[in-house]
């Protein structure tokens, strides 16, 4: 240390929740890989695409996912995959993604998007940010979404 040496002070600017400004923002899933799907969307939902990101504070946008039926999932996974979970009662409860999708068409998508979030009380507030719809239509027109362009679109 030299007599001429000047200390520079950074600052850390933390996020407040009442400083945020949210976006909505409106994706067509039709022929969209499941995985890097969800993992652009959770990104959006926890705000990490945001300079102000901060872990404790809910920073994300709302994100719409329309046509939600039409993912792709790769190779043999309609059949392969399976989920697993337990009811109370002896014995565990499976399904195939192929099954799952028939029953609740959004399911799939959800769940991929809720394990891609932090495991803790944030992570159902950011998941309440986002909205699944079967089909083309939604009722969010009055927010005026943005279209949201997913890296990797159509197998790319």
């Amino acid at each position: 240390m030299g007599a001429n040496t000047k200390t520079v002070s950074q600052r850390t600017t933390m996020a407040k929740p009442g400083q945020i400004e949210r976006k909505w923002h409106i994706v067509d899933a039709t022929d969209l890989v499941v995985g890097r799907l969800a993992s652009d969307i959770a990104v959006r939902l926890m705000g990490k695409h945001r300079p102000i990101y901060t872990p404790h504070v809910d920073t994300g946008d709302f994100v719409i996912v329309v046509n939600c039926e039409k993912v792709r999932l790769t190779g043999n996974k309609w059949d392969k995959k399976t989920y697993t979970w337990y009811t109370g009662y002896t014995g565990l409860r499976t399904e195939s993604a192929h099954d799952r999708v028939d029953r609740n068409p959004t399911r799939v998508l959800y769940d991929a998007v809720r394990r891609m979030l932090p495991k803790n009380r944030l992570a159902t507030q950011m998941l309440s940010k986002l909205k699944l719809y079967v089909g083309p239509d939604h009722p969010h027109q009055a927010q005026m979404p943005e279209p949201l362009t997913i890296q990797g679109a159509n197998g790319q």
